[in-house]
């Protein structure tokens, strides 16, 4: 649990990086989707954390966004 706190939180993070008119958008999505699997089958977690980053990776690039910004959350999703 403390592992997926720590990625919303940098998810939200990356988030206050995109356009200003974006942000509400990808913030309420990304609370949804940790909502949604808040409950979900532990062999299917490390699925999720990998999916959250490439996710995350797919945004920053829509937005022209160097993707060095989501180390952070690569570290965290990904170890």
């Amino acid at each position: 649990m403390e592992k997926a706190l720590r990625a919303y939180a940098e998810v939200l993070r990356l988030v206050r990086l995109l356009p200003k008119d974006t942000r509400a958008y990808y913030a309420k999505y990304a609370r949804e989707n940790f909502v949604n699997y808040r409950e979900t089958d532990p062999s299917d977690v490390s699925y999720l954390f990998q999916r959250t980053y490439d996710h995350s990776l797919w945004v920053l690039h829509k937005y022209s966004i160097d993707e060095s910004v989501a180390d952070k959350l690569k570290g965290i999703c990904c170890s």
